[in-house]
């Protein structure tokens, strides 16, 4: 597909040169006027490039990924930008250590990478690095403590070869359980025989690298239009509908992307999706001794599952993650069941001074895992890293399904996309999101 001359690329940045907007940028503002005019301009029938469904990380990254390139693009989502599983999430961006200790390592180096980009270029204004402590312990149920050194060795060489500074993610290094305490004052010294501490990355507001991409896509001319639901789609439109006025229009476009998730199959029965809810519950950081790290302890019996406990700002620390399938019809909004708040406090109390019970919980959240099936049948599918890998199907009429992946790779997801619609370069592993740093004069 040839370049529209209608949109004409901002100035291409030079391979060393990242892309900058200033954060007051108007053509960035996600405004009603701007809706308005949008959505006027689709109900005129001008037919796009491409028209992405899904409003979540992957939906957005698209849509910047597409917009850089050239190609007219709009993105429609039914509720609120980031109002699905992109919205509660554990709030990492991570290199993929539980891969390695299973033995994905394409899975973990696809992280380790994007890892490296997002901090290092796209987003290292709402990145910051997070020290993590790993105890181990002479239980016969635990992972044997060499095990464990050797996964966060592999993980520091995949750093290493993902070209991330040790001044931004230090190396892992072994710590005795009193200098474990100093970092998380409430584990139980009784029961940890050392540990050891490794660096990633938090995400300081998983919704607000949701906007921020779509705003950057904004920029590049990408047309952002949330409370809009597709009703249905064929090869070369779709119908929706605005859930401000409840009118209904057809959307004409090219190429349309299905990024809606573990809600896919709405759109597209042919999906094979394994949905797992993850659910989270929030404690005071306090009944931790306000650790200045996160916390990570194995799952009895799994090989590469932790638990983590995971201190945010104003006091609050997320404990989690849960893995629970989803039968049926995948519900728009979940919670976390009292079963799985239980089983968050029972495998993390053993490695705590105090067990932590429900009356110390005071909120809990979920999202929804739009995990690709092993049934979905894409050449990258293999066996048991399934879950993480991503799938993306080209329906060879101008429609494309993407699921799988996760937060920490959504550019490389987007850019797989695209690059089946275009041969343009894909441009994303070099574009700061609006608010990431001043404006680069140089290259206007």
């Amino acid at each position: 597909m040839s370049r529209p001359t209608a949109l004409p690329l901002r100035p291409s940045a030079s391979e060393n040169r990242i892309e900058h907007l200033a954060p007051g940028d108007p053509s960035t503002l996600l405004t009603r006027d701007r809706r308005d005019r949008w959505r006027a301009a689709l109900m005129r029938g001008r037919t796009l490039d491409v028209l992405v469904v899904g409003g979540g990380i992957t939906g957005v990254g698209v849509a910047l990924d597409a917009a850089s390139r050239g190609l007219s693009v709009a993105l429609v989502e039914r509720g609120d930008l980031a109002s699905g599983t992109s919205g509660w999430s554990s709030k990492l961006v991570h290199g993929g250590l539980r891969y390695l200790a299973s033995g994905r390592v394409g899975v973990a180096w696809e992280s380790a990478r994007e890892r490296a980009i997002l901090a290092g270029v796209v987003a290292p204004h709402l990145i910051h690095p997070l020290p993590q402590v790993v105890p181990y312990s002479d239980s016969p149920d635990e992972p044997d403590p060499r095990l464990v050194r050797g996964g966060l060795t592999a993980a520091d060489v995949l750093r290493a070869a993902a070209r991330t500074p040790r001044g931004m993610l230090p190396r892992a290094r072994s710590l005795d359980a009193h200098q474990a305490a100093e970092l998380v004052p409430a584990l139980a010294l009784a029961k940890v025989q050392g540990a050891m501490v490794l660096w990633d990355c938090q995400l300081e507001d998983d919704v607000r690298l949701v906007v921020s991409v779509a705003r950057t896509a904004a920029a590049y001319g990408a047309a952002i239009l949330a409370r809009t639901e597709v009703l249905s789609i064929s090869p070369g439109e779709a119908r929706v509908r605005d859930a401000l006025d409840g009118s209904t229009y057809t959307v004409n476009a090219r190429h349309i992307v299905n990024a809606t998730g573990a809600w896919a199959q709405g759109l597209d029965d042919s999906v094979r999706l394994a949905p797992s809810r993850g659910s989270h519950v929030v404690v005071r950081s306090e009944l931790l001794g306000n650790p200045s790290a996160a916390l990570m302890v194995p799952v009895p019996g799994t090989i590469g599952r932790y638990v983590f406990a995971l201190p945010q700002s104003e006091g609050l620390t997320f404990i989690g993650l849960t893995d629970v399938p989803i039968s049926g019809p995948v519900p728009r909004e979940t919670s976390a069941t009292q079963e799985e708040i239980d089983w968050i406090l029972a495998t993390i109390s053993p490695w705590l001074e105090r067990d932590l019970e429900r009356a110390d919980v005071i909120g809990s959240f979920a999202g929804i895992r739009p995990l690709a099936s092993p049934a979905a049948g894409s050449a990258h599918d293999s066996g048991a890293d399934i879950s993480r890998r991503h799938v993306v199907r080209d329906h060879g009429d101008g429609r494309l399904t993407v699921t799988g992946g996760k937060l920490t790779t959504y550019r490389r997801m987007a850019q797989d996309v695209v690059d089946l619609i275009t041969d343009v370069p894909c441009r994303t592993a070099r574009i700061a999101v609006v608010g990431a740093g001043p404006q680069d004069t140089s290259a206007s």
